[in-house]
């Protein structure tokens, strides 16, 4: 009764304001994803150009997400938050006068996406980093199973509606709710505690930014790559994500043209997906305490690609909407169990580095799967569902065993993970 009441125990006064800021970016977030591509198409008719906006959305995840890491572990990662909040706020605020005054062209809307995205790195790696110092890492997959699914909400429910009702009636006014949002994130991000600003600051070499930079880019990939857990895990979880960006790669022309959804349902379809991604972050943690994380990742992986390869086996509407929940309630369920094992593992002084490492690779090779969907489509709308699903299932197949002997959380604490040492304290 004791372990059922504690499990139930509010998270605290801290992460409640570091949920409430992520919510209030994720609301702001969500209106600039929809409204980017929309003001794009009202600019110019190259598709080029318009799927530009997409192009400068996700590569700075490539180019900056090691530097801007290494940034992480050197700085308040409060400060971080606000300056990335209010800084967003001053580009949205600048984007609706260009849009009113009429001198918005296609280029500085690329531009505006591109600096979006770099701050959104900025933001998004503070958040992640800071759980770890303000929670007991027994509590870190309930709390990332709380940021994930409210983000999920937010992003994918709330924002796209709230914006196309927004664009409806004026281009100002969901620019200026964007901005106003990320003020508020900004001024929360001031009321968490000292302890939410990282522990990494008393590294004196580091505080005095003495440390050289070259050294530092390299320190995430080091620490993972001795790290006889994250090395494994990272070269799976690639592997993996190259073969659910196949399989999404031409997703919205199966959907269209192979199973005959019409293009006005096309948005509820997703909304399927959607429920099924939220409704993975609420049964996470149970699960996870039930069955533990590593019984939990195997199955659940396995399970999502699956989903995908019934999808293409058998493409019939009602099919594919019960798999799209799967597969995306099962990544879910994978992505609050992978960044709450991350944070377990991962020294706090080290967690922007490591991150930044960790989703370079990741975030880098999905456009290759991408692009090898495309060429598999042209063999039939279902190959790529088929070739990406079946090559995950077989590796996920081989690495079923290692998933399965991955620890929780809170026994990463107790010595019995055996602790690499850090990288920083090799020779230079």
């Amino acid at each position: 009764m004791n372990e059922d009441r504690s499990r139930r125990r509010p998270l605290g006064p801290a992460f409640r304001t570091l949920l409430t800021a992520n919510v209030s970016a994720s609301l702001a977030d969500g209106i600039a994803r929809t409204a980017f591509p929309l003001l794009a198409a009202r600019l110019t008719d190259d598709p080029l150009l318009v799927s530009g906006i997409a192009v400068a959305s996700n590569l700075p995840w490539l180019l900056f997400a090691i530097p801007l890491g290494v940034v992480l572990d050197r700085v308040d990662r409060r400060r971080a938050m606000a300056f990335a909040g209010a800084l967003r706020a001053g580009v949205a605020v600048t984007l609706a006068v260009l849009a009113a005054t009429g001198t918005l062209t296609i280029w500085l809307l690329l531009g505006v996406a591109l600096v979006y995205a770099t701050l959104e790195i900025l933001y998004d790696g503070a958040v992640r980093a800071i759980p770890p110092a303000i929670l007991p890492r027994r509590e870190l997959p309930r709390a990332n199973a709380r940021i994930e699914g409210a983000e999920i909400v937010i992003q994918q429910f709330l924002s796209g509606p709230i914006t196309s009702w927004l664009l409806a009636l004026s281009v100002l006014v969901p620019l200026i709710t964007g901005a106003g949002a990320y003020v508020i994130a900004a001024l929360l991000a001031f009321l968490l505690p000292v302890a939410a600003a990282g522990a990494h600051r008393g590294s004196s070499e580091e505080a005095r930014g003495l440390a050289p930079w070259r050294r530092d880019l390299t320190t995430g990939y080091r620490f993972i790559r001795g790290h006889h857990i994250l090395w494994p895990l990272w070269l799976l979880s690639v592997v993996i994500g190259v073969c659910h960006a196949t399989v999404m790669s031409t997703f919205v022309l199966y959907v269209l043209d192979e199973l005959r959804v019409p293009e006005a349902w096309y948005g509820s379809f997703l909304l399927v997906g959607a429920a099924g991604a939220f409704l993975g972050t609420v049964v996470a943690p149970p699960l996870q305490r039930r069955f533990h994380t590593g019984p939990v990742l195997a199955f659940i992986n396995l399970l999502g690609l699956i989903a995908w390869l019934a999808m293409g086996l058998w493409p019939h509407a009602a099919v594919a909407a019960v798999c799209v929940a799967v597969a995306w309630g099962s990544t879910a369920v994978w992505n609050v169990h992978i960044m709450s094992l991350r944070q377990s593992l991962i020294p706090g002084h080290l967690l922007g580095r490591v991150h930044g490492t960790w989703r370079t690779l990741l975030w880098g090779a999905m456009p290759v799967g991408s692009l090898l969907g495309g060429l598999l489509a042209r063999g039939g709308l279902t190959v790529p569902l088929l070739a990406g699903a079946g090559v995950g299932v077989i590796v996920s197949l081989v690495g079923y065993r290692f998933l399965t002997r991955l620890p929780d959380p809170d026994d990463t604490a107790t010595g019995s993970i055996e602790q690499v040492r850090d990288p920083d304290d090799a020779p230079a």
